[in-house]
């Protein structure tokens, strides 16, 4: 490994001047981007969302098959490769992957939209409507979220442990059809679409935490909250990404995760404590019993004859979010799923990932319930006059040690915000550069480079304003995805078949 590492400049230039072009756009006319982007939001879910939820039933089906048949036991590496990680760390890290600082704000605040408008044209406040905007958190964090990471990470831990594939890019896990390989042209449009999807998939995360960083920092020094106080949170995490980056990942970044998950843990047995115990059991194993008894019919039901919208506002955009930011867990989990079977890390993630984001809705999403029910905060009205941050403040107000409650809840999100800047930035940068093998790192300037863009988005977003705004980000930003990943199930299945063929 000798020589500089070179750029790709034909995928960071497109891909830099897409981003560019956009965030340019909604600040020069931002009234214009508020009005179009749901439009087009409107027009692509309803066009185009009930073939996401066919999509996510059956990949969930593909993966529990796969998982189940013979090559579920095919070791990635070769066989006699032992784990890299240990199971207990592998699975925190393929948690901590798959999530952010969105989780901590969605967890907290998403039950508030389903009790005003519930599923299933339930009647508004009944009991049904309370057990289901408790539980529908846990179906769009759950098994099938988990299943549009799973399938990005075999394609390409299967191609790169297996078949000596030497980069990290999406095209490795498309590299067993002809032409889409890394630095073929099909796999080149493969990465340059990949580098896009994730700015956008990236930038919804951010675009909803920061207000919600913002907000909670602002309560805690006592001033209002502002936009400007939004745009310095973004500055400051990006700063602790720049710091993490120069360290170097293991004694920078990797340290600041294994903080926060010891961090965000201890927050949530302090809630679990302090709050209502009682109901957090009883609600989650309600709610999980909910899911699992209604599984099937909640990834087909696209509400037809219904006029709520609930799946075009919330199922079609999750399943969105999770395609376009599906391929950054992938490229992760693959690279630390050297020396399992198929069948562990399809299980795993499958398994893990859905608890550990449950455990969220258990106990955050029940403890704002909960305080709503008792009348000891209306966050539901809080959330329609001054949005979910607030909310989640009033929230926060609420436990015990407040003050020091919110410091903590800031430093976590502050810090899952900082790591998903350093992931994403990280491939961003591998994905545009030349023949970056194992063991190299792309350049430093490249990943400040993204992550100054990954900061552009969401601030623009945010500029911009509304919910619908950043759920359209995700949702263009997943579409050309999709087209991947039916290449992703050709060619996994096609090398498998190649090098493993019935006696």
């Amino acid at each position: 490994m000798t020589g500089p590492v070179r750029t790709d400049w034909f995928a960071f230039s497109v891909s830099a001047a897409i981003v560019v072009a956009v965030c340019a756009g909604l600040v020069i006319n931002p009234e214009a981007g508020a009005e179009l982007l749901p439009q087009i939001y409107a027009v692509i879910a309803e066009r185009v969302g009930p073939f996401y939820m066919v999509i996510g039933l059956v990949l969930i089906v593909f993966l529990v098959w796969l998982g189940l048949s013979r090559y579920g036991g095919v070791r990635l590496g070769g066989a006699g490769v032992e784990p890299e990680f240990r199971t207990l760390g592998w699975a925190g890290m393929l948690f901590c992957a798959g999530i952010g600082a969105g989780l901590m704000y969605w967890a907290a605040i998403e039950w508030a939209y389903y009790v005003e408008t519930p599923p299933f044209a339930l009647p508004q406040g009944s009991p049904e409507a309370l057990e289901w905007a408790s539980a529908y958190g846990l179906f769009h964090w759950g098994p099938t979220a988990w299943a549009f990471y799973c399938l990005p990470t075999l394609a390409i831990a299967y191609a790169y442990h297996n078949r000596g594939v030497p980069f990290l890019r999406l095209s490795t896990g498309c590299s067993g059809v002809k032409g889409f390989g890394a630095g073929q042209p099909l796999g080149r449009i493969v990465d340059t679409i990949f580098m896009v999807s994730l700015l956008g998939g990236a930038g919804t995360s951010l675009g909803f935490s920061t207000p919600m960083i913002a907000a909670l920092a602002a309560r805690i020094a006592g001033v209002e909250p502002s936009f400007a106080l939004e745009v310095g949170t973004l500055v400051i995490t990006m700063t602790l990404f720049a710091l993490s980056a120069a360290a170097g990942l293991r004694s920078g970044i990797q340290r600041l995760s294994d903080l926060n998950v010891g961090l965000i843990f201890l927050f949530l047995v302090f809630v679990f404590i302090v709050g209502p115990t009682g109901l957090f059991i009883e609600a989650g194993v309600t709610g999980f019993g909910l899911v699992a008894q209604n599984f099937i019919r909640m990834n087909t039901w696209t509400e037809p004859f219904g006029e709520s919208n609930f799946v075009i506002d919330w199922t079609i955009f999750y399943w969105a979010w999770w395609i376009a930011y599906g391929p950054v867990v992938g490229l992760f989990v693959a690279r630390i799923s050297r020396g399992r079977t198929i069948r562990q890390v399809i299980f795993g993630m499958l398994g893990y990932g859905t608890l550990g984001a449950g455990l969220f809705f258990v106990i955050l999403g029940n403890f704002g319930l909960n305080l709503q029910l008792s009348g000891a905060a209306d966050i539901v009205g809080l959330l329609n006059d001054d949005g979910g941050a607030t909310a989640i403040v009033a929230m926060m107000d609420e436990l015990p040690l407040d003050v020091w409650v919110m410091g903590l809840f800031v430093v976590t999100a502050v810090i899952f915000s900082a790591t998903t800047y350093d992931s994403a930035s990280y491939i961003l940068a591998s994905s545009s550069t030349h023949a970056l093998e194992a063991g190299r790192d792309p350049a430093l300037w490249q990943r400040l480079f993204w992550a100054a863009m990954l900061g552009a988005l969401p601030v623009t977003l945010l500029f911009v304003g509304g919910l619908r705004v950043v759920q359209t980000a995700a949702l263009i930003a997943s579409a050309p995805v999709v087209l991947i990943g039916f290449v992703m199930v050709r060619s996994l299945m096609t090398q498998l078949r190649e090098d493993h063929p019935r006696s």
